[in-house]
């Protein structure tokens, strides 16, 4: 019986500790004040470690202005990544606003108002 590979398991768990050590060095070491409460809600690693899309969302704050602050922190904080990580490549770092929580606030938004048309309809 030939041997399972656990190479998708090992990009998995490379992304998780990435996500991890992140939200860890976001919030002690980033000092830009164009970068608030940040949270890590995802990362994806290319299949050669050379790329990860790091998925964050903000409290409060600039989404556009917070996303322009990582991306410029992202050396900086690959280089504190280098310093964590037991890997030979640590990924180039591509930070991405996620809407996710805001579609879903608006899609919240959008049922409550039809929910509320519709009683007042029957």
């Amino acid at each position: 019986m030939p041997k399972k590979s656990t190479k998708p398991n090992r990009s998995y768990q490379i992304a998780d500790q990435i996500q991890r050590d992140l939200t860890e060095l976001i919030a002690r070491e980033l000092k830009d004040p164009r970068v608030g409460m940040v949270t890590v809600s995802a990362v994806e690693v290319t299949p050669d470690y050379a790329h990860a899309k790091v998925f964050f969302s903000i409290l409060v704050g600039d989404p556009q202005e917070t996303e322009e602050a990582l991306n410029q922190a992202a050396g900086f904080l690959r280089n504190h990544l280098f310093k964590r990580l037991h890997i030979h490549t640590v990924p180039t770092l591509h930070f991405h606003f996620d809407r996710t929580t805001e579609r879903a606030a608006d899609m919240n938004a959008l049922i409550a108002k039809a929910v509320s048309s519709r009683s007042k309809d029957e």
